[in-house]
């Protein structure tokens, strides 16, 4: 039997299990086929519908509700946009305060570093991946809780991308989120210094300070195990098996 037909008998097999209710798409030995169609952009080409389809389907069965990735980046860049605008409220509260170390523009320094970690992470995810061509299908509730925003790459698209375009995708949203906190306190350090320190509590800016490390110290733990890095990853071992 040739290798075309193996590809086509498994894809088939594996898109019967999905519309019989099976969604586990690594069970079904999903990804390991995946992941032998990478290696050649040929074959990622050829099979990019097919695979697409099946993902999808079985994406689709197990996740809700979803989005229109129109809405969710709405959502999110208002958000970012309101969450950017505390930056300056809240230095303006604090040099109008009366107190030396006001509580309230401290939290919204904290609120807006932790918030545009969330709200610009996907978007950016986006913004990177169309520019290479890549599409999404929709948002979703993503993250252990399922409280966090997701968004689902179109697979048709993302096997058609080249894997450095795929790699730099996934690392849009993990630096974006990483940049966050820090570009929070750079804004605000500068006032800060010239009111002599004054101008915020200590625990406002060490904790913005120290949810950006945060962040870093669970990449290095974390992402690059189970989430956007370990992705990175896996798509420059795909570049450079191609390459030899």
């Amino acid at each position: 039997m040739s290798e075309v037909q193996d590809y086509q008998d498994a894809l088939a097999r594996i898109e019967r299990e999905v519309e019989e209710g099976r969604s586990d798409l690594g069970a079904l030995g999903f990804w390991r086929l995946v992941r032998q169609i990478k290696q050649d952009p040929a074959l990622s080409h050829h099979w990019a519908e097919e695979v697409g389809r099946v993902d999808r389907a079985a994406f689709e069965r197990r996740v809700r509700p979803r989005l229109p990735v129109w809405f969710g980046n709405a959502v999110l860049l208002v958000g970012s946009a309101v969450l950017v605008a505390l930056v300056p409220v809240a230095v303006a509260l604090a040099s109008d305060a009366s107190s030396p170390e006001p509580v309230l523009p401290g939290l919204m320094l904290l609120v807006a570093a932790v918030g545009l970690a969330v709200t610009l992470h996907d978007p950016a995810h986006w913004l990177v991946g169309r520019l290479s061509g890549i599409r999404f299908d929709c948002y979703f509730l993503d993250g252990p809780f399922r409280i966090q925003p997701g968004i689902k790459v179109d697979y048709a698209s993302y096997l058609r991308a080249s894997p450095g375009a795929r790699a730099w995708m996934h690392a849009a949203g993990a630096v974006a989120s990483k940049i966050a906190p820090f570009a929070v306190f750079a804004a605000v350090y500068l006032p800060h210094r010239a009111a002599n320190y004054d101008l915020f509590p200590p625990w406002a800016m060490w904790g913005v300070l120290g949810f950006g490390v945060l962040q870093i110290v669970t990449d290095v733990w974390w992402s690059t195990r189970k989430s956007d890095w370990k992705k990175v990853r896996r798509e420059l071992r795909v570049a450079r098996a191609q390459r030899v």
